[in-house]
């Protein structure tokens, strides 16, 4: 059996409005996973290294090709959730810098194999984001497919575009855009 190791998704940044509509609409005809307080720090590098946590889990993550790609292959490796200074520090001490620190309060559903996060990102933004794992092969296909999921919250996908200039907004900004969020 083939690894499941490449996300594809697709994402938009809704308004109030929408995400309230989203939310409403997943309630009836969704299951819910979880809701999350977490916390991701972004490293700098070739590649995208970031470490997350929540209440319960940390995951050191590494994500192959671009931020805001259409799929990418990712691997997870999780740990205690006390040790994320120490996992943070051994990354710094390795000469990876912080660049991005994101605070968001994050609401999980499933439906079907499909995961629905809806995001709420301090300095960000609200995110509806659709993702499945997926093996080499079927990234076009399911790509497609969650395209047409979208569209059944009438939400159109942000451009990439739109997504790098908030991303590199945020990039400069996230210290003072951060500053009052508690862990």
């Amino acid at each position: 059996m083939k690894n499941k190791n490449i996300e594809v998704e697709v994402r938009s940044f809704v308004n109030d409005k929408q995400y309230s509509e989203i939310l409403s609409k997943l309630r009836k005809g969704a299951r819910f996973i979880k809701e999350i307080d977490e916390e991701t720090v972004y490293f700098s590098g070739n590649k995208d290294l970031r470490l997350r946590r929540n209440e319960k889990e940390a995951l050191l993550i590494l994500k192959e090709g671009r931020i805001h790609d259409d799929h990418r292959k990712e691997f997870e490796v999780k740990f205690d959730v006390s040790d994320f200074e120490n996992m943070e520090n051994l990354l710094k001490s390795l000469g990876y810098e912080i660049e991005i620190r994101w605070r968001r309060y994050r609401l999980e559903f499933k439906q079907g194999d499909l995961k629905i996060l809806l995001d709420n990102t301090k300095g960000y933004g609200k995110i509806i984001e659709l993702e499945k794992m997926v093996q080499a092969g079927e990234e076009k296909e399911t790509h497609k497919k969650l395209k047409d999921k979208l569209k059944c919250f009438n939400i159109e996908i942000t451009s990439k575009k739109e997504f790098n200039k908030a991303f590199e907004y945020y990039k400069k900004n996230w210290r003072g855009l951060i500053r009052d969020f508690s862990f």
